[in-house]
């Protein structure tokens, strides 16, 4: 038998962060448990509506979010607040698969403009890797707004 999985992220901020993802990846955030939102509803204030509802203090309201794939095949990815701020390279990152099919120059176009989308979005660039046949068909590795780091594949 197979396994969902979800991916968790710290984070300072959980809901500008999943903001971020949600925008890169096509994402959108899902309406709290039970709660049917009428078409076009922000599902952040149906949120902000039902964690009162429930008796969150505050303080706690925005220290957590998720986002999930519209279609759902993609996983869900979760976003917990935590003090610590981000110390190490990642062990374990996202790649973003916009290019897969591409080779080339023009898998590397295709690269640069998905970048530029997300350096608008807060996303950092950090370097280019060239296409390195036949293993790498070349990447750009980034960070998002909190410094966690991914590629554009």
């Amino acid at each position: 038998m197979s396994r969902q999985i979800q991916v968790t992220f710290d984070a300072h901020d959980p809901r500008a962060l999943s903001s971020f993802w949600r925008d890169v990846l096509g994402y959108v955030h899902p309406g709290p448990p039970g709660v049917d939102l009428p078409e076009g509803a922000d599902p952040m204030a149906a949120w902000d509506d039902f964690l009162v509802r429930i008796g969150v203090p505050e303080e706690e309201r925005t220290t957590r979010s998720a986002v999930e794939d519209p279609e759902g095949r993609g996983p869900r990815l979760f976003f917990q607040k935590v003090p610590e701020g981000k110390l190490a390279k990642n062990r374990v990152h996202l790649d973003v698969r916009v290019a897969p099919e591409l080779r080339g120059d023009e898998r590397m176009a295709a690269l640069e403009a998905e970048c530029d989308r997300l350096v608008a979005l807060g996303a950092t660039r950090i370097r280019r890797d060239e296409p390195a046949p036949p293993l790498s068909p070349g990447v750009i590795v980034m960070t998002d707004p909190e410094g966690n780091e991914f590629c554009l594949d």
